[in-house]
């Protein structure tokens, strides 16, 4: 009796070969459900429908992990997103400002599954957005118009760092929010822009006055130095001082080479009148 397969595959050939089709078209629909690949910077959250719902417990890394086909594998992409997006807040004063904001977040790892049972994959839009918004309208609702024209870096500093408190307990880390643009309404801006014109100007002016005050004191001190010393001088010109010095001067000119005339008998106190003339030197140079 022969062992040979040959003739149960020929008895059987069909059924084989429905086997075969079944077993491949069944691969071939449950693949994505079966054969889970997770990319790098991803873990997977399972959820087991015939058993504790969604693990909250763990996460699956990186790579290829098989499950059953009637569990879920959901992907979270756990790298640092970011995520721009347009908003309006009111001032102190109640005026509509529009902000461009740019949101940097990711889901922390350890409570993945934790946020997918209670938020799900949309929590960008049920929890980031809604809580950045709401904690920056808070603040701007703080702050003037003045304020947001020209805003201080440690009030937006700290805006950011409320937000992202807030954003902590929602087992989701925000990285930073930064506030790219504020837009004020045209008329708003028009009157923030002459206000400053107005006041730059009135600071010119203001600069110019203490100029002139400083140079007008600089004045008054220069004059009363040059007062002072001419009043020192004064005190020292005596009549014999002055009478000397013309003595020195007479002395002076008296020896020199030019022809003179001495007048004598001015008086006794007074000194004698000397009247110069061309040396006679210069006579024959210019004959």
């Amino acid at each position: 009796m022969s062992n040979s397969p040959e003739p149960f595959i020929k008895r059987n050939l069909a059924t084989i070969i429905t086997l075969v089709l079944i077993t491949v078209l069944f691969l071939a629909f449950f693949w994505s459900s079966v054969v889970i690949s997770i990319k790098s910077g991803e873990v997977g959250v399972l959820y087991r429908r015939f058993g504790q719902g969604t693990v909250t417990d763990m996460t699956y890394p990186e790579g290829i992990t098989l499950i059953f086909p009637w569990n879920i594998m959901y992907i979270y992409d756990t790298r640092i997103q970011q995520h721009p997006h347009n908003m309006v807040a009111l001032t102190k004063e109640g005026l509509k400002v529009e902000l461009e904001i740019s949101i940097r977040y990711y889901p922390e790892l350890e409570t993945v599954g934790i946020l997918h049972q209670r938020v799900g994959p949309d929590y960008l839009n049920k929890i980031v957005i809604p809580e950045v918004e709401s904690n920056i309208r808070v603040q701007v609702g703080q702050l003037t118009i003045d304020q947001m024209y020209s805003p201080d870096p440690a009030l937006l500093q700290l805006m950011v760092n409320d937000t992202m408190d807030q954003l902590e307990k929602n087992y989701i880390t925000i990285q930073g929010v930064v506030i790219t643009r504020i837009t004020l309404p045209q008329s708003i801006e028009t009157v923030m822009e002459n206000k400053i014109e107005s006041k730059e100007l009135a600071d010119t002016y203001e600069y110019r006055i203490e100029v002139e005050k400083l140079e007008a004191k600089r004045k008054l001190i220069e004059a009363e130095g040059i007062k002072a010393f001419n009043e020192t001088i004064n005190k020292s010109l005596t009549t014999d001082i002055l009478k000397w010095q013309g003595i020195q001067a007479t002395v002076a000119l008296s020896n020199s080479d030019n022809s003179k005339i001495v007048v004598i008998g001015n008086g006794s106190k007074e000194m004698p009148i000397i009247l110069g003339g061309e040396s006679d030197s210069s006579k024959h140079q210019a004959k």
